[in-house]
């Protein structure tokens, strides 16, 4: 399949690692300039070189804070700046944070607000102008399959993954007539950083395949879902060859979710 990406200008936040990492890694693969984001300047040089030594391309590398309103006009000034255009922007800056309703301080909710929902509102801001100016063209927030069926225990980041769904709903009504295209993703449980810590922890006696099959008997598809089985997902999303999908979301959960 054709996506038609092909000298379209991203960018991705959250990218030095995860599914960031591996969605600007596709993106690249499929002839599209990158702009890397993240706030560790040392760990995205890492990914940059990775990008480098799989593709043979440069991407553009630029740190910040996505919960800080002026780094997110800051990558999208510097994206523009090298490339003169934007086309696509995955907003997928973001962390785990989970506790029971009465754990959460007001500055907590303050700080995974900022991040979650107000960098992809800052982002897309910014973006939006540019991308009415190329024609057109694609926004993906990331956000949690759990934001569709919140359980216990799981504040703030539920409740900001869930704005995030309406924020994606709106996006898409209003943008529609500028062929901008706003969709979002619904993560469930995917090979992290934080998963592989704990597989080395709890079973290190245990491949990683046993110990994904392990973890995910109450997954209909009886394991924990690979980092680039998202990317695929969010590039697709993101190309053209979703030319007609916007305001949607979807769960990428191997159908563990309650919710379509």
């Amino acid at each position: 399949m054709e996506l038609g990406l092909q000298g379209k200008v991203a960018i991705v936040t959250g990218a030095s690692k995860g599914i960031g990492f591996w969605t600007a890694l596709q993106l690249v693969k499929e002839g599209a300039h990158v702009t890397l984001c993240a706030r560790g300047e040392k760990q995205l040089q890492v990914a940059a070189t990775s990008i480098k030594k799989a593709t043979g391309k440069d991407v553009l590398v630029v740190s910040g804070d996505m919960s800080k309103e002026k780094d997110c006009k800051e990558v999208i000034d510097r994206t523009v700046e090298k490339y003169g255009r934007i086309h696509i922007l995955i907003n997928n800056a973001g962390t785990a944070s989970a506790n029971s309703f009465e754990q959460v301080s007001s500055e907590l909710w303050q700080t995974d607000l900022d991040l979650k929902l107000f960098g992809a509102v800052n982002c897309s801001k910014y973006a939006v102008p540019h991308l009415k100016e190329s024609g057109g063209g694609s926004i993906v927030n990331v956000t949690a399959v759990l934001a569709k069926t919140p359980p216990a225990n799981s504040l703030p980041t539920t409740v900001s993954r869930a704005a995030g769904l309406a924020l994606t709903k709106a996006m898409s009504k209003d943008l529609g007539q500028y062929n901008i295209r706003v969709n979002a993703v619904c993560i469930g449980l995917i090979r992290s950083d934080q998963i592989e810590k704990r597989w080395k922890d709890q079973a290190p006696h245990l491949s990683w395949d046993e110990y994904s099959q392990q973890v995910g008997e109450s997954i209909p598809l009886g394991r924990i879902g690979d980092t680039d089985e998202a990317a695929n997902v969010i590039t697709f999303l993101a190309s053209e060859a979703a030319s007609y999908v916007t305001g949607t979301a979807v769960n990428i959960d191997g159908g563990s979710g309650g919710a379509l």
